[in-house]
């Protein structure tokens, strides 16, 4: 069985963009949304800018019980999947429970929930021995990452495959193409699929500056992300979510429902290399962007845009744009290439330079 997928709805919360026109107005506009760190005095670190996002859960709909309950990545994702299903019009009462998943993706998970409620047991590291008195009934939750893509399904009353994808900063894509395999492999007709993060806390900007990937460039946020610049000094750490609804495509025309794009291929590959490097030819990379096309029946020549992982590191981003030449067999300037995060900041599980085991290459088409 391989049936066709298709996109009907879309969520986002994304710094400067509540929303999915916000989020389009400020990339359309190439406006940024970087801005020295507000969340904590970030004045110990190297890094000191971020892309944070306006997040007001009362206004989202979310209860102070489901404040109390939920970290922020788990707040963003629950109040995403609201809206990517009123974006596809689908009436998930009438729809069997059984046939609706989750695959979510998450970098860091529930890492400011977590390291909140370790400086309140800890009297702020006070102390070694920690008073369990003190311990949030929810720390659990924080504890498993599952419990994230849980909270979508419980929002949406999904009952069929529901999945946590942790794959680094490609968490997203990945996990987008495991829920696109689902419903391939008729395991599921919907998916809600997409990926959530909030990494502006102090641990995980300090683990960044300890392999300095982030940029330094504190004196001008605004410009402090640009890949591809030959002045490029590392990434901007950002905290978002997206979600789609993927739709079996016969399902989907059968109810009506506009489609946004259909999901023809999608490619993973692993040098087994180096944490965070490429090999040096980068053949995992080509590969991977070869099998999606070969997939999708889609000749490169075809490919009229590209959407590049460059993470403004020295390597990276160089690298990759020679892979997708070497993969498409045209030069790099054969096509127009962009990155989102470039004015909105890197989110740990959407993009960025991957922290899984061994450096992983994704790829899909539409």
């Amino acid at each position: 069985m391989n049936r066709r997928v298709v996109i009907t709805g879309m969520g986002v919360r994304a710094p400067g963009g509540n929303g999915v026109k916000e989020f389009w107005d400020l990339l359309s506009e190439g406006r940024t949304a970087t801005r020295r760190i507000s969340f904590f005095d970030p004045s110990p670190y190297r890094s000191q800018v971020a892309a944070e996002a306006d997040f007001n859960p009362e206004h989202e709909g979310l209860t102070a019980r489901d404040v109390r309950r939920m970290d922020r990545a788990s707040q963003f994702a629950v109040v995403c999947a609201r809206e990517a299903v009123d974006d596809s019009g689908l009436d998930v009462g009438a729809l069997d429970p059984h046939r609706v998943g989750v695959s979510l993706g998450s970098a860091v998970a529930a890492a400011t929930s977590l390291e909140r409620e370790y400086l309140v047991l800890s009297d702020s590291g006070r102390h070694w021995l920690v008073d369990d008195a003190w311990l949030s009934p929810h720390m659990v939750d924080y504890l498993i990452p599952s419990v994230m893509p849980a909270e979508v399904a419980w929002t949406v009353g999904a009952e069929g495959p529901v999945a946590m994808v942790s794959n680094g900063c490609t968490s997203g894509l990945d996990s987008v193409g495991h829920g696109r395999q689902l419903i391939a492999e008729g395991s599921a007709d919907v998916v809600l699929a997409g990926a959530s993060d909030t990494p502006i806390t102090p641990i995980v900007v300090a683990c960044f500056d300890a392999i300095k990937a982030t940029t330094p460039r504190n004196d001008d946020p605004e410009h402090a992300s640009r890949p591809f610049d030959s002045s490029r000094n590392g990434f901007v750490l950002a905290e978002g979510a997206a979600l789609f609804v993927l739709e079996e495509r016969e399902h989907a025309l059968a109810r009506g429902a506009h489609v946004y794009a259909e999901i023809t291929g999608y490619a993973t590959r692993c040098n087994a290399y180096h944490m965070t490097g490429l090999k040096p030819d980068g053949r995992e990379m080509a590969e991977a962007i070869r099998v999606a096309l070969d997939e999708s029946r889609i000749d490169p020549t075809a490919v009229g845009y590209v959407n590049a992982h460059g993470s403004g590191t020295k390597q990276t981003t160089g690298t990759r744009r020679r892979r997708s030449s070497t993969a498409s067999a045209t030069t790099p300037t054969a096509r127009p290439s962009a990155r989102s995060s470039r004015w909105s900041g890197t989110p740990s599980a959407p993009s960025g330079p991957s922290r899984s085991p061994r450096r992983r290459s994704r790829s899909s088409t539409a």
